[in-house]
């Protein structure tokens, strides 16, 4: 015998339950037999049998109380619908209003504005729930990144670079260059309310730079040093990643101006039989599969203890980069961000 009460249950459970005393009934099974064997009290079990002789089954339902959903909301289904695709598709700048990012505040001018329909921030933010909209840390992109450049690599060119590899058996390596400091900015701690934890760092800051290639497959290879990547590192890399290679490397690179040096291009046409360069579109970090390597490697050596001697820091951004580097699945997961996939 159930015993759980029908007052709590959903619309669709308790109908369920009431159609079940209603079979029991009409099979000639008593009020009180029903109403033990399906979990009923015996004035629910009456009244279901009151609604069966006047209606019959289809009159032993309940029905949802309250209003049709969407009734008595400020914006139409049409307002509703625009205004999702203006928020997911622009910024409120675009609009001309004065914020960076759509917070309620912004949404709500936008309504205004749009509709002319006023509304509540509380309001605002329950009909932003109802769209399935959350707030997120929004992704940068420079304003000085062109649209039809990024569009161009990702349907044509990236696409001639893949069947060139395919057909000359060369493995595609994704390189990018990264900056550490040993005060670069860590995360939260947790500390007595009021009482601000502080963190001792050494005050003759020292800093390192990091070069690192990175493959869909999960090849990893890097090299760290403290000067600034000139000319001669570059070449100095490349000639290491090219040593023992088993075939062609198809290097894909951004734009920084050591990358375009005579001395490089120099270099790079007595060996463009072992290695070929190519280059993403101008303030696109977002499409190169190794940024997110290099978020790794920050997150790691900042989340260890403030490095207060020469060589600590470096010590640790190696020890994280072999990790990175025996572990291929890893690196294969940084091809699976939505801005990145195309590259797996």
């Amino acid at each position: 015998m159930r015993t759980n009460d029908s007052r709590k249950l959903k619309i669709d459970a308790l109908n369920e339950r009431r159609r079940q005393v209603a079979a029991c009934l009409q099979k000639g099974m008593t009020q009180q037999a029903a109403a033990e064997l399906c979990g009923m009290s015996r004035g629910a079990v009456r009244g279901v049998k009151r609604k069966l002789d006047a209606g019959g089954l289809k009159a032993v339902e309940v029905v949802k109380d309250g209003r049709p959903q969407g009734k008595g909301r400020i914006l139409t289904r049409e307002q509703e619908r625009d205004a999702q695709k203006v928020i997911a598709d622009r910024t409120p700048d675009q609009l001309k209003l004065p914020y960076a990012l759509w917070t309620r505040q912004a949404v709500r001018e936008m309504i205004q504005g749009r509709y002319n329909r006023k509304l509540a921030l509380r309001s605002v933010g329950n009909y932003l729930k109802r769209w399935g909209y959350t707030p997120q840390q929004p992704l940068q992109k420079a304003y000085e990144q062109r649209p039809e450049a990024v569009r161009k690599w990702l349907e044509e060119e990236f696409p001639e670079i893949k069947e060139r590899a395919k057909a000359e058996g060369a493995s595609i390596h994704w390189c990018d260059e990264t900056g550490l400091r040993s005060d670069d900015t860590r995360g939260r701690s947790y500390a007595p309310k009021g009482k601000t934890p502080a963190i001792r760092i050494n005050q003759r800051r020292h800093s390192c730079s990091v070069i690192s290639v990175v493959t869909n497959k999960g090849a990893m290879r890097w090299m760290v040093f403290r000067k600034a990547l000139n000319a001669k590192l570059l070449i100095k890399f490349l000639k290491r990643l090219i040593k023992d290679a088993p075939s062609k490397i198809f290097l894909v690179l951004d734009n920084l101006k050591v990358h375009h040096s005579k001395p490089v291009k120099a270099w790079l046409e007595k060996n463009e039989e072992a290695i070929e360069c190519f280059f993403l579109p101008s303030y696109s970090p977002e499409l190169n599969p190794v940024e997110l390597a290099n978020a790794s490697l920050k997150h790691a050596v900042t989340t260890h203890a403030p490095a207060r001697r020469k060589g600590q820091m470096e010590k640790v951004a190696s020890n994280h980069l072999r990790h990175l580097q025996r572990n291929p699945k890893i690196v294969q997961n940084f091809f699976q961000k939505d801005s990145v996939k195309y590259a797996a």
